[in-house]
């Protein structure tokens, strides 16, 4: 990655653009105002607040880089989950082969901070984006850009717009993960001639087979399985044909973050190839986890031997209203909270520079500002408090905050993490 755009980030002012922060430290730089170290709770932050920890961030992602070593899986993260360039630098850092992406602007995102590896889970049939990616492949020999494919029309206009251009662009054929799953081919034999009109198009290039297992119906063990080992055998029964002649390495990608170890099991039982083969992992969710989503379904529920990961992420919020002993209200809502898969978590109460469990305090709506809560006859709650929220689905936490404060355990603030959605 680009160390230099990197840096820029920390040149970057704050103002009114970036929620939460110190209404003192407008006109300050981001580099300026991490270097003051403050303390979250004491030194002039605002609520709500969105933060990360820091020691988790750091355990999650040294978890990954662990586990996709130890099943011999390269490892190209999600970066739509938080598409943040610094948290993408931790992840190449700390072993990552590349970013996975899902659409042209992530990509120009990426290639303006220098990402040299992407892989693209999706078609990809927009003429003004194909053309720059070959302008981008065309400008730098290290850039390596790999996408889906998953019908014949696709591949036209693909090779359409991209006529005239001097590399040609590699793919995938993703195969669907069963009837009314998403996007993907659905047989076998409709796999064959995507491939087909892949090789009759001379600004492609087959590379390998993908697909995404969280898309299987009724999802279980045994039909994830089931699913993976489908896509392996396409895999083998593309190398039999002689279908990546052309490729030095063959690309066999799965992976999202509730069933990374069924592709760990089935990825190892790959049989060798004509040539050797990438087993690219793509788990994006990992590197903030979760307190609601991911909690439940993370695969290390099930292999607790390998290790688990921790949420990184709190909301901060304070409470603005105490109508009745029944009910109190905080001062974040859907504009700040992700709310898709979970309503936020009552977690911890802070008053008078003390923290403790918010017992008895939950959480029953959100309003546009207001988060909606119900006490019991434990709750200890006043007017002032902030209450700390566990969040559900990284994927829409992240997107509702342009700087996000890295903080330690203690309260002090060591970094702000910039968000590009």
């Amino acid at each position: 990655m680009s160390i230099e755009a990197l840096a820029r980030l920390a040149e970057e002012r704050v103002d009114h653009r970036f929620k939460g922060l110190p209404p003192d430290a407008a006109g300050l730089t981001v580099g300026e105002l991490a270097a003051q170290r403050r303390n979250l709770f004491t030194d002039g932050f605002a609520t709500p607040v969105l933060t990360l920890s820091a020691e988790r961030l750091e355990h999650n992602l040294k978890l990954m880089e662990t586990y996709a070593a130890r099943h011999g899986l390269a490892f190209a993260p999600h970066g739509k989950t938080s598409m943040a360039p610094q948290l993408f630098h931790r992840q190449l850092a700390h072993g990552a082969w590349g970013i996975t992406l899902a659409v042209p602007h992530q990509v120009r995102v990426a290639r303006a901070f220098g990402v040299e590896r992407v892989f693209l889970a999706n078609e990809l049939v927009d003429a003004a984006a194909l053309r720059w990616i070959a302008a981008e492949l065309a400008a730098d020999p290290s850039f390596r850009f790999v996408c889906y494919v998953d019908s014949v029309r696709g591949v036209e206009l693909m090779d359409a717009a991209l006529q005239g251009t001097t590399r040609p662009v590699d793919v995938v054929v993703e195969l669907a993960a069963g009837e009314g799953a998403r996007t993907g081919v659905r047989t076998e034999a409709e796999c064959a001639a995507v491939a087909d009109a892949v090789a009759a198009a001379g600004t492609l290039r087959l590379v390998g087979v993908a697909g995404y297992e969280g898309e299987v119906p009724r999802a279980d063990p045994e039909r994830v399985h089931a699913w993976l080992r489908r896509l392996v055998a396409l895999a083998v029964d593309f190398d039999r044909a002689g279908r990546f002649a052309d490729t030095a390495e063959i690309v066999v990608s799965a992976g999202g973050s509730a069933w990374f170890d069924a592709v760990a099991d089935v990825f190892a039982e790959i049989p060798p190839l004509s040539r050797p083969v990438l087993k690219l992992l793509r788990s994006g969710a990992y590197v903030s986890h979760d307190d609601g989503h991911y909690h439940e379904v993370t695969p290390f529920n099930r292999v607790p031997q390998e290790g688990a990961l921790e949420p990184a992420f709190r909301l901060w919020a304070q409470i603005v209203s105490r109508p009745s002993a029944e009910q109190a209200f905080a001062n974040a809502g859907k504009r700040d909270a992700a709310h898709d898969l979970d309503l936020p978590f009552a977690q911890v109460v802070r008053r008078n520079g003390t923290e403790r469990p918010a017992a008895g305090v939950s959480v029953t709506g959100l309003s546009d500002q207001h988060t909606w809560l119900g006490t019991g006859p434990e709750a200890d709650l006043e007017v002032g408090d902030w209450i700390g929220l566990g969040l559900s689905h990284p994927c829409t936490s992240f997107d509702k905050w342009q700087l996000i404060p890295l903080a330690e355990a203690d309260g002090t603030v060591v970094d702000y993490i910039r968000t590009f959605f």
